[in-house]
């Protein structure tokens, strides 16, 4: 009698009845059957007090409803209501109430982000904007900057600045559509996607949510996440966003999104379209300075059980392991490293060894061991054939010494240094432009007996790009005419077949 077969037949009987004994007044249920009924009026009773749009009470209804009469050991019955009380949970008129000062917020940020003055100028602004205006459409902003620099962090300040709840969910790999929408409740283990599970979770329909890691969104058979975040991210369709689980319009565009990325190259052109992109760059040697005193030695003591001045560390310990130690443009490297001299520390006090109060210069060699990061030095005195360029990196500007020969040959030109190709195209580009105007330049060479060859050191490094073109054309001018080049100057610039000089 309680196999869900039974109880579908037992159904049916009982409808019949209660259409027949409607002129007798008299009816059977099967409700009064049901042994969870206490579990189907602890959710009425939820539902009662839970104050729901119409047309989510709606939805809400009918799912009581079939839930009324499915059995309690058939799987119907679990999923039917685990889907009311996820509706249930939902936040749909339950927000946080902005408390935006301007002064106050600017406070917030400086305390959490040293410098960055650009970018705090513009997140003013766009609070600014929300304060004189709460409902009006602002733009999803994108940090995008290379790692360590504190894109993520920015958002928590933002949330705190406008009091709002702050949620964040990494979108690096994730490779499967339903993530971002959920996933049908025909399969079996469906669930919601990770926006409006998160937003759930929070309990405010109007959070500050970062989507870390945008642009390593990826792509296969199962769908394109990008793809799905383009309704998301669109102030003018997201205010109805249909999770495919939840299968309600829910309203996003009351939630601040902010994104942060790497490098804006790889994200999709629809999706960047949506978004206002602010750039951070990397951090200064000096800036970094400033950050470990400030911020990273206090929190590794801190954490490792010391007091923030003892021992203290000079400033000429941190810029060595700055220069010496780590190669980048945020601050990450720095903070291990400044953790790992806490730990060796940290084991001689727990040891009854003596600890110093000074960490100095040779105490970071004594811990952190050899140098393992070297920069290119400027050439000591004036060469002939051999110029200083300029290189752009994440971690900073470096300098670029670019070598030049020639020897008898056919006219071939050997590029070596691990160049890409645009630098290789400069390099040739240069070169012709040489041959062309070699009476100009008062080179008297028969190129077609000569075999040229340019090298940039460092082979290990792979270097790419067209600013190294007018640095080439001034080493092989040089080498031709044997005039020496001054080692303290540096040149950069893209060089055409006409001579001219680009930026």
């Amino acid at each position: 009698l309680n196999t869900p077969d039974s109880m579908a037949r037992l159904k049916l009987l009982f409808s019949f009845i209660n259409k027949q004994g409607a002129r007798t007044g008299s009816s059977l249920s099967l409700k009064s059957n049901n042994p969870f009924m206490e579990d189907i009026k602890d959710l009425e009773e939820r539902i009662e007090r839970t104050h729901l749009p119409e047309y989510v009470q709606t939805v809400v209804d009918k799912e009581m409803g079939k839930l009324k009469f499915i059995h309690p050991s058939s799987p119907e019955y679990s999923v039917c209501r685990g889907y009311v009380e996820f509706v249930l949970d939902m936040p749909w008129e339950r927000s946080t109430e902005d408390d935006i000062d301007i002064p106050r917020a600017k406070a917030i940020l400086d305390r959490d982000h040293f410098d960055l003055a650009d970018v705090k100028e513009r997140i003013l602004e766009f609070l600014a904007v929300k304060k004189l205006n709460p409902v009006a459409k602002g733009s999803i902003l994108c940090f995008s900057g290379p790692p360590g620099v504190g894109k993520t962090s920015l958002g928590k300040s933002i949330a705190e600045a406008m009091g709002r709840r702050y949620v964040r969910i990494s979108l690096g790999g994730i490779r499967d559509e339903a993530e971002i929408r959920g996933h049908r409740r025909t399969y079996i283990g469906a669930m919601s996607g990770r926006v409006i599970k998160e937003i759930q979770r929070c309990g405010s329909n109007n959070p500050v949510f970062v989507l870390d890691e945008i642009d390593k969104v990826g792509k296969d058979f199962r769908g394109d996440p990008a793809s799905a975040l383009l309704e998301i991210l669109d102030p003018e369709q997201n205010f109805s966003f249909k999770d495919n689980y939840l299968e309600i319009p829910f309203d996003l565009s009351n939630v601040m999104f902010i994104a942060t990325a790497n490098t804006t190259e790889t994200i999709l052109p629809t999706l960047l379209d949506r978004m206002e992109v602010i750039e951070i760059s990397g951090y200064t040697e000096e800036e970094k300075l400033q950050i470990a005193k400030l911020h990273l030695v206090s929190k590794k003591a801190k954490a490792v059980g010391f007091d923030r001045d003892n021992p203290v560390f000079t400033d000429s310990a941190i810029k060595t392991i700055i220069s010496d130690y780590t190669m980048e443009a945020g601050v990450r490297g720095l903070e291990k490293k400044i953790e790992a001299i806490y730990r060796k520390l940290a084991r001689k006090k727990a040891s009854g060894e003596i600890v110093p109060k000074r960490v100095d210069k040779a105490i970071v060699k004594e811990f952190l061991g050899p140098a393992s990061r070297f920069r290119q030095n400027a050439l000591e005195d004036d060469k002939v054939g051999i110029s200083t360029g300029l290189a752009w990196t994440q971690s900073g500007g470096e300098i670029l010494i670019i070598e030049s020969s020639y020897s008898p040959g056919s006219g071939k030109l050997e590029l070596t240094g691990n160049m890409g190709a645009i630098m290789q195209e400069s390099a040739r580009i240069a070169l012709g432009y040489i041959k062309s105007n070699a009476g100009t330049l008062g080179i008297d060479i028969d190129f077609s007996k000569i075999d040229i060859n340019i090298h940039v050191p460092m082979g290990a490094i792979s270097k790419d790009g067209p600013s190294a073109g007018l640095a080439m054309l001034c080493a092989l001018v040089s080498l031709f005419t044997e005039r020496p080049i001054r080692n303290d100057t540096a040149i950069t610039g893209e060089v055409t077949l006409s001579g001219r000089i680009l930026p």
